[in-house]
């Protein structure tokens, strides 16, 4: 079909009650034609939306337009989780790698896919900006195809690319895409952040996500050497790293030379970053996150969050208890992927304690918590009070390891408690 360009409401009228329909999500949000869609909620009814975080009001989760929609999430952003939480909606726990194989292998086949694009250049091919992940499966995939053609969307390097000739129909939007401004971190962030850093060698692969812990650790890598990303996502804490020639990725053995990602969410000045730049390489989440791929590279240190971790290694980085608060990712992915790599150091980095105080390493997790990363995959981790390593110790040696880099308060309980599940400790 010849891409038909209309006002937002015209181009939302592709879709039809009982559609399967996907979001492109991040930076990439596309809202004007999300709202559109919200606004047809006396039109439609039953319409399932796949996505995986969005930003924006997520209007469809919303009185009165949610009685037209049914989310069914592949991850749970703030916008999203109470919906999600609800009768409603619902999440599918399945690792960032495989959310492809739900569109290609028509597991959950697309009817239409809602995505944001920057204009065609002179060959007529769009690019998908910061947010290729897993919505190149979502197109390649999707009965119809309607986006939001923005000047504002960078042009990224890689896979990320649509021609006009695939696009159904299209409204024309000169809006700034998404930011996130970079988290200052407070000073317990900062510890774990020097923390990590004496686990980072010169020549390194580094993963790692958005947020304050991994800007921490960025901030203590300016005297290394030779460093490489090759991360499912990004943002502006790499910027002053390749500013001063650290992240070069000269030893890297997967797209040596290059940035790999496959979505990035940050500043303006990331996205002018990123704008037509060969240094950053835009893959599909099933590539980025191909533990085959990661284990090539040389020294890969993941360094991924958690919830809470209990005294023998589980991790639950996805919800507090019941309650399905992000979801499942790509941190097995990287976990597996580091620790196969020659030299590589899968780290699960958190502070010892919540906001409110509660230990976030406990006897055992919360009821209906669910667990991310098992026992046998974790290695390091890091809160404030240090760093351990898991790897080869049994269950007594593990509890021990992990009190004693546990908030002080809560050690006395945490001996006790593993004296009780494993006598003498």
């Amino acid at each position: 079909m010849t891409v038909r360009y209309s006002l937002a409401h015209e181009a939302v009228s592709l879709v039809k009650s009982g559609n399967r329909v996907f979001l492109q999500g991040a930076a990439m949000t596309p809202t004007l034609l999300i709202n559109a869609l919200c606004e047809r909620y006396n039109e439609l009814e039953d319409v399932e939306i796949i996505q995986m975080h969005t930003e924006g009001a997520a209007k469809y989760t919303q009185e009165p337009y949610k009685k037209a929609f049914k989310i069914n999430s592949c991850f749970v952003g703030g916008n999203v989780r109470k919906e999600v939480n609800a009768s409603r909606g619902d999440y599918i726990p399945i690792f960032l790698s495989e959310i492809h194989k739900l569109f290609r292998h028509n597991i959950l086949p697309i009817d239409v896919a809602i995505i944001q694009v920057s204009p065609p250049d002179k060959h007529g091919f769009c690019s998908l900006g910061t947010s290729i992940d897993v919505t190149i499966s979502a197109i390649e995939t999707a009965k119809l195809v309607v986006a939001q053609i923005n000047p504002k969307v960078p042009r990224s390097h890689g896979d990320g690319i649509i021609h006009l000739s695939k696009i159904d129909a299209a409204i024309h939007v000169d809006d700034p895409i998404y930011s996130h401004e970079n988290v200052k971190p407070n000073e317990v962030e900062a510890s774990i952040g020097r923390n990590i850093a004496e686990l980072v060698e010169d020549g390194a692969t580094l993963q790692m996500g958005i947020g304050a812990i991994p800007n921490a650790v960025l901030t203590n890598l300016h005297n290394h050497k030779r460093l490489g990303i090759h991360t499912e996502m990004f943002s502006d804490g790499i910027l002053p790293l390749v500013e001063k020639g650290i992240i070069t990725g000269e030893d890297k053995k997967v797209k040596p030379n290059k940035i790999v990602t496959c979505f990035a969410m940050g500043s303006q000045k990331l996205y002018d970053f990123i704008d037509d730049n060969p240094f950053v390489h835009f893959k599909e989440a099933n590539y980025t996150n191909d533990t085959a791929i990661i284990r090539l590279n040389p020294k890969v240190t993941a360094i991924n969050s958690a919830i809470e971790i209990d005294m023998t290694g589980q991790v639950c980085a996805d919800t507090i208890g019941q309650f399905q608060f992000s979801g499942v990712g790509g941190q097995m992915d990287f976990i597996r992927g580091a620790s196969l790599s020659e030299g590589g150091k899968a780290i699960i980095a958190m502070p010892s304690v919540t906001k409110k105080g509660v230990s976030k390493i406990v006897p055992f997790l919360n009821t209906g918590a669910g667990v991310t990363t098992t026992r046998a995959h974790v290695h390091y981790v890091a809160t404030e009070f240090g760093v351990v390593n898991l790897f080869g110790k049994n269950m007594k040696q593990r509890a021990m390891a992990l009190t004693s880099i546990a908030h002080p308060d809560h050690r006395e309980s945490l001996e006790r408690a593993a004296y009780e599940r494993f006598g003498e400790f």
